[in-house]
């Protein structure tokens, strides 16, 4: 059956059929990037707390989080490789089929690292099965994200497009949400039994997210916008290549814009958990509880940011978020170590709920419109993901080491922080502003 006829641009009030496909493919899109960062910070949390134990037995506990560090890394090495062949494909047979192909990837890989054996059991073999896990669920990764945007966006009314491209990310703070509440619950378990098997419970609950997802994408149409470039038959055959010939400055602006939201992520939702523990003597629970307080948060700020951008445009959006970012990083670790649980909530959402999420809202509609349509998936999945080793993949890895070289002090840190958040900045300014576009 043919998707209804909307090109995203026209400001007419939507028909029932449209708007129940609006809802749908909202309700698609959250479910797919929970699925998809459920697995990325269920991994980063496993990587902070327990899989240096049970992979990486041998060697000292700092030195030992530094390697599953590394094995989560692996997923960020690959991710550019899954977005440009996913994001290619995308721009070649359809939004649709490319988003349950990548939902299946990931919940397959992350179901079966709850059933890995440890190194006690199997030696090496068991950190080298993790890591080929970790590079399907990264290669997967790579255009899930993007692909959920566009089947947003290119549904979207012209003036809303900051808001319904915003609102996948809801399934950021939703896995976020999701990964530390499951992961809290199975720390609860006396010790032993979390070591033995409580651990492998989250990872197997991927599984039933992933079902609902693939049942709600089944029944997803194919976006207007593509429906329209495939009866005009403009579908590019080089994506890739074409992309580098009509869009170079907009995919180096991306490129350095993605550095400060995305090492944020981690270094404000993974690495702190390292520092919060191990150098403050932080209670595990009370800093999972204000990572929790900031995701349920971002419920509320992530479509108001995007509902902002509407209104002022997607560049002074981001760049107040990667502003906020740079000239907060060192309160935020002074408020960390009064261990005030006053201090600890406001630090978190402050640059979790409120700087990144900043960044993240505008990019998604801001992404989206800087590419013409025949390449658009190819254009954000490339402008996403090429900078994810360095600052989202190696990001809780150099976090760490700064740690380590500062003896135990954080100021490396920060100010590794500020340097990315001055190129997200340059590169923001130097990006067009794409608001109001014709996506057609």
């Amino acid at each position: 059956m043919p998707s209804p006829s909307n090109s995203g641009n026209s400001l007419s009030p939507p028909t029932v059929t449209m708007k129940r496909l609006m809802r749908t493919t909202m309700l698609s899109a959250i479910v797919g990037t929970a699925v998809e960062w459920y697995d990325f910070y269920l991994y980063a949390t496993a990587a902070a707390v327990i899989f240096n134990k049970i992979f990486f037995p041998s060697y000292s506990h700092l030195i030992g989080t530094l390697l599953s560090y590394s094995t989560f890394a692996i997923g960020f090495f690959v991710r550019p490789l899954g977005g440009i062949f996913f994001g290619r494909l995308g721009d070649r047979i359809g939004r649709k089929r490319v988003l349950i192909i990548t939902l299946l990837l990931m919940g397959a890989s992350t179901t079966a690292m709850g059933l890995l054996p440890t190194y006690s059991q199997v030696g090496i073999w068991a950190p080298i099965l993790l890591a080929l896990l970790r590079a399907v669920q990264g290669f997967g990764s790579g255009a899930e994200y993007a692909g959920a945007v566009l089947m947003s966006i290119e549904y979207a009314p012209v003036d809303k497009r900051g808001l319904f491209g915003a609102i996948p990310y809801i399934g950021v703070a939703a896995g976020l949400l999701l990964s530390l509440g499951s992961f809290s619950w199975a720390s609860n378990l006396p010790p032993e039994q979390f070591d033995s098997w409580g651990w492998r419970i989250p990872f197997l609950l991927s599984s039933l997210v992933v079902a609902f997802g693939i049942m709600l994408r089944s029944t997803l149409h194919e976006t207007p916008v593509f429906d329209l470039l495939m009866r005009k038959g403009q579908i590019s055959t080089s994506p890739v290549r074409e992309l580098f010939k009509v869009a170079r400055r907009e995919i180096f602006c991306a490129w350095g814009a993605r550095l400060g939201d995305n090492s944020l992520a981690y270094i404000y939702e993974s690495f702190v958990i390292v520092y919060a523990t191990q150098q403050l003597g932080i209670a595990k629970p009370r800093i999972i509880g204000a990572l929790m307080a900031s995701a349920a948060a971002q419920f509320i700020t992530v479509p108001f940011f995007g509902w902002v951008s509407d209104k002022l445009g997607r560049k002074p959006v981001y760049l107040g978020g990667a502003l906020l970012s740079g000239l907060f990083v060192f309160p935020f670790f002074t408020m960390l170590r009064t261990q005030s649980t006053l201090m600890l909530y406001t630090a978190i959402f402050a640059v979790s709920a409120v700087a990144k999420i900043m960044m993240t809202s505008a990019q998604s509609a801001w992404f989206a419109e800087m590419f013409p349509s025949r390449l658009r998936y190819t254009g954000f999945t490339l402008a996403r993901e090429v900078t994810s080793p360095i600052s989202g993949g190696i990001a809780p890895i150099i976090a760490t080491a700064l740690l380590a070289t500062g003896g135990g002090s954080p100021h490396l840190v920060a100010w590794y922080v500020i340097v990315l958040a001055s190129i997200t900045i340059l590169s923001v300014t130097l990006g067009p502003e794409t608001r109001g576009c014709d996506l057609s």
